[in-house]
């Protein structure tokens, strides 16, 4: 090899030592922001700890909401066809929320399977419309309720 090829073939190595290390960097900050959730069933087969904050997402089974006396409170059941999950929230439900509608739950764990909740999303199909944007199209376009 010649001083030439010398110089080529370090400055190659070079370059791919410093683009596997900024891959990495990219990599390691993703991972840290990624904020992906559970199933019922993945939940289940991963056995995380009771202390750890986990998100699970899911259906509301049908007939499994129930409020509190005091209506601030709410138990419900979260399911994924397979398993479900328990899930107890304290608070103000988003206005989305109804029974066989997909949701997304952030909690703790406190047995395998009872969730209290800190935080629900609920989550609406590629479907949705506002109502007032659905009658208004159907206004121009001439269709009847």
């Amino acid at each position: 090899m010649n001083r030439k090829q010398k110089i080529r073939l370090t400055s190659i190595i070079s370059v791919l030592v410093i683009l596997i290390a900024a891959i990495g960097l990219v990599l390691y900050a993703l991972k840290q922001n990624i904020n992906l959730f559970y199933t019922p069933t993945q939940l289940m087969q991963a056995n995380p700890n009771t202390d750890r904050t986990v998100r699970v997402g899911g259906y509301v089974k049908q007939k499994s909401v129930h409020y509190d006396q005091a209506g601030t409170g709410v138990q419900f059941t979260i399911t994924d066809k397979t398993n479900e999950i328990d899930v107890k929230f304290l608070g103000v439900l988003p206005n989305l929320f109804r029974e066989g509608q997909g949701i997304v739950v952030t909690g703790k764990l406190s047995n395998a399977h009872l969730l209290q909740a800190s935080e629900v999303l609920a989550k609406h199909d590629e479907k949705y419309m506002p109502w007032t944007l659905e009658k208004e199209l159907k206004k121009s376009t001439g269709q009847t309720q």
